[in-house]
């Protein structure tokens, strides 16, 4: 099984040209927290989430509805090609320590897939224990738990 029998199609997006507002707008829209940002091109050049909102413009004292996405989105994103078999997908995920990938075919963003979409695969349920357990060992190390 490949990530393009499981991934979101089509993916949300939106333009770098967009404001932190328009983004938070889709966001709430479509009930995500993530957003590939695109190029007029349509080529991926970053992701947006929630967080990157509320910590770099919200905190920031930031008018979201005059500041483009651009200005606080991740650069240098991974993506994934929908070719890609899917415990491949879960490996790359827990190897990099991230939940979700923009599918990009030809530098176009064309899906999305998370680990609750690899979840869903009943085949998979080890590898996304496995990569949850991997993304959140950082965390862990960052935020010990006090006895």
């Amino acid at each position: 099984m490949t990530v393009k029998d499981i991934m979101t199609d089509p993916a949300i997006v939106i333009p770098e040209s967009a404001s932190t507002y328009e983004a938070a707008k889709v966001m709430r829209e479509h009930n995500i927290g993530s957003v590939p940002v695109v190029n007029a091109e349509n080529h991926l050049v970053g992701i947006v989430t929630d967080r990157d909102i509320v910590i770099r413009n919200m905190a920031r004292g930031l008018d979201p509805k005059s500041h483009p996405v651009s200005d606080i989105m991740t650069r240098n994103v991974e993506s994934i090609s929908p070719d890609t078999e899917i415990d491949d997908a879960a490996f790359m995920m827990a190897n990099e320590k991230i939940r979700r990938l923009p599918v990009v075919e030809s530098g176009e963003v064309v899906g999305f897939i998370a680990l609750g979409d690899i979840s869903a695969c009943r085949d998979y349920t080890f590898e996304v224990g496995e990569a949850l357990s991997e993304i959140s060992e950082g965390c862990h190390k960052k935020h010990p738990t006090h006895n």
